[in-house]
């Protein structure tokens, strides 16, 4: 089943203005489906294929000579000096919309074709499903807990398999092919364990000393791994919020997982009902949180003004969403009751941001079903979550 992404109506509108567009994203995220889907009269080509990528990579003017009206190039960090060639094709004929290049590579692909294709591109990302995605599918996850255990690769709502299944079996494609693609990495059952000590500490400052020391590698190693799954989309960081304040802030940023399935699977995690007492259900739903932020803002174009807020006096939130007129705080709380206590630690927070100029305004999103406008902010049910980023 192929549902609309929320991405689309962005690529479509680059396509009439960009000679080329650049789609970058985790494996299995629906990069394929999506541009085989909005762009059906493109030529479609894989550098998947070895005989294909050695064609590419050994005679690049001779393979995309092939291609006279241009095509959809899939994992095109595959044959890395591609790009180069590329241009000189887009400045002899810099019509709109020819080109589509994909990849599964961010750090790789994109400094190749920033370096080759700098003007002549349009790069955009596709990350896993966001909620309001997911529920097109017939078959979608109900509870919180399905859906943080679930996460949102397209493929477990579309052929419907054990997503605990499925998710071992990504795990297993990610570390044994592609990690060995973007770095030399010698020791993977070492690598895959620094992975699952990675998700039990979503949604914590990122200490590389203790990740090192537990994983028995140095601290170069632990920063260098963590590049890795940056990459490859499987984690990002959430910088620290600071104006010059003045005050003792915390300066370490904050990492998260992009989808929470995973991260639970890698924490041990097989079934909703695990989540109800686990003792990281406050950590999984904050980063959940955070993720569908991230996703919601990068399919409309904005990849800025994401923070958190924590100074050395205990003062902390989860999420500060910096709008142009507004600041947002936004705090994550499991919990499925409704209390005025939700809203404690943002409006500690929002006393200490006081001087700032901008309005501030405090939204919670809880685990409950009931939206409320209350004095202090808004509640706002988990499965609404992207309303707080409008």
């Amino acid at each position: 089943m192929t549902i609309p992404r929320d991405l689309a109506p962005r690529l479509l509108q680059a396509a009439q203005t960009s000679p080329s567009i650049t789609l970058t994203g985790p494996r299995q995220s629906g990069k394929t489906t999506l541009v085989r889907t909005e762009f059906p009269e493109h030529t479609y080509v894989s550098l998947e294929a070895p005989d294909t990528r050695s064609f590419a990579t050994e005679d690049p003017r001779g393979f995309l000579a092939r291609y006279p009206d241009g095509a959809i190039i899939d994992e095109v960090q595959r044959a890395p000096d591609l790009p180069a060639y590329l241009q000189g094709i887009i400045d002899a004929d810099p019509r709109p919309g020819r080109w589509i290049l994909t990849g599964s590579q961010n750090l790789a692909l994109v400094a190749s074709v920033s370096q080759s294709l700098a003007g002549r591109t349009s790069v955009h990302h596709l990350l896993p499903l966001a909620r309001r995605e997911v529920v097109r599918f017939d078959e979608h996850p109900r509870t919180l807990e399905e859906t943080l255990s679930a996460g949102g690769y397209p493929r477990i709502f579309d052929n419907r398999p054990d997503p605990s299944e499925w998710l071992r079996s990504y795990v297993a494609t990610y570390v044994e092919r592609d990690v060995r693609t973007i770095s030399q990495v010698g020791d993977l059952a070492t690598f895959q364990r620094f992975l699952e000590l990675c998700a039990g500490r979503t949604g914590q400052l990122i200490n590389y000393l203790s990740l090192a020391s537990d994983c028995g590698v140095s601290q170069p190693t632990a920063k260098a791994w963590l590049s890795i799954l940056e990459a490859s989309f499987i984690v990002f960081r959430l910088p620290p919020f600071h104006r010059n304040l003045g005050k003792r802030l915390v300066k370490t940023p904050k990492l998260h997982f992009y989808d929470t399935g995973l991260a639970c699977w890698l924490i041990g995690i097989r079934a909703p009902h695990q989540l109800r007492t686990h003792p990281l259900r406050g950590a999984i739903f904050e980063t959940w949180v955070v993720s569908e932020v991230v996703k919601h803002r990068l399919n409309r174009g904005e990849t800025r003004g994401l923070y958190f807020y924590r100074n050395r006096d205990g003062a902390e939130v989860d999420l500060v969403i910096e709008h142009p007129s507004r600041l947002t705080l936004v705090e994550a709380k499991s919990s499925q009751t409704s209390s005025s206590s939700l809203f404690g630690g943002a409006l500690r927070v929002q006393g200490h941001l006081a001087a700032l100029s901008p309005p501030i305004e405090i939204a919670v999103t809880y685990g409950g079903e009931e939206s409320q406008n209350r004095a202090v902010g808004r509640l706002v049910p988990w499965d609404r979550v992207h309303e707080i980023a409008e």
